[in-house]
């Protein structure tokens, strides 16, 4: 049985950790074959968006506490140093200026790494079964994937604060609360409400997506000066995109779909 499944249909990706015996937990093979997924996902001209999810009842656990961990256990400074770029399965770090959007359908647990896997998406869909949580601080040690910096990014300290130092996890309810997910939908349209946010995003110019996703990377943690000038440069440049005068025409005409919300966008 394949430890991950990759497919590909209509531009979207569907990426599924499969280990389910594991809680999908995340051993050296799989970490390396999410880093091939990622890559060949960032290179196919024939993919625009990604959707990430688990098989069986989580999402994702983590880092296999059995083969992933015991290397690190006295790993000297070099070391550290050597292969800390490599991230968890890459999106977390080292592939995570990727600027196609990716999803996440949470179907389970998201816990510990697999937390930070699901934070490293741009959009979090949450089944009502979704849990998340860090217990590392349990364990002897704590988020070293991107996990703080990322929850204090979309959620703030105070939550970053209580969930790390607690060590207690958060139901989907809290998790929505708190701006962690977008929604939460019922598990047995997790993939379905996956697809459709997909869909929207794929009726626009991807060109625009990808400047305006690369842009907040971009801005984040910066001064308002540097921002502010980052968004202007980014902006007026997608200016030069070919397929705008077509765009603007429809407009123009009023031919347009979804024009000033009055009907719907077809997806």
């Amino acid at each position: 049985m394949p430890k991950l499944i990759y497919e590909k249909r209509d531009r979207i990706a569907y990426v599924t950790l499969n280990r389910p015996e594991a809680k999908n937990a995340i051993d050296p093979e799989l970490h390396r074959l999410l880093w091939r997924t990622w890559e060949d996902f960032r290179d196919d001209a024939g993919l625009d968006v990604a959707i990430l999810t688990g098989s069986g009842d989580a999402f994702c656990a983590g880092a296999d506490l059995k083969t992933f961990i015991p290397p690190w256990l006295g790993a000297d400074p070099l070391r550290v140093r050597r292969v800390v770029q490599d991230g968890l399965g890459g999106l977390t770090r080292g592939l995570h200026r990727l600027t196609k959007p990716v999803i996440a359908a949470v179907n389970g647990w998201a816990l510990a790494g697999g937390f930070e896997l699901a934070l490293a998406c741009d959009i979090r869909i949450a089944s009502e079964h979704a849990r998340f949580g860090s217990f590392e601080a349990r364990r002897g040690y704590h988020h070293g994937d991107g996990g703080i910096v990322r929850l204090v990014n979309t959620c703030g300290a105070g939550v970053a604060l209580e969930m790390l130092l607690t060590a207690e996890p958060i139901d989907a309810a809290r998790a929505l609360g708190c701006n962690l997910v977008a929604r939460v939908v019922p598990h047995a349209t997790l993939l379905a409400e996956a697809e459709r946010v997909a869909r929207q995003i794929l009726r626009n110019d991807q060109l625009a997506v990808r400047s305006a996703k690369e842009t907040i990377l971009d801005v984040l943690g910066r001064p308002l000066d540097d921002q502010l000038r980052i968004e202007a440069l980014n902006g007026y440049s997608c200016v030069a995109n070919p397929a705008i005068p077509g765009r603007l025409a429809r407009f123009y005409d009023k031919t347009d779909r979804g024009r000033a919300g009055t009907h719907a966008t077809d997806l």
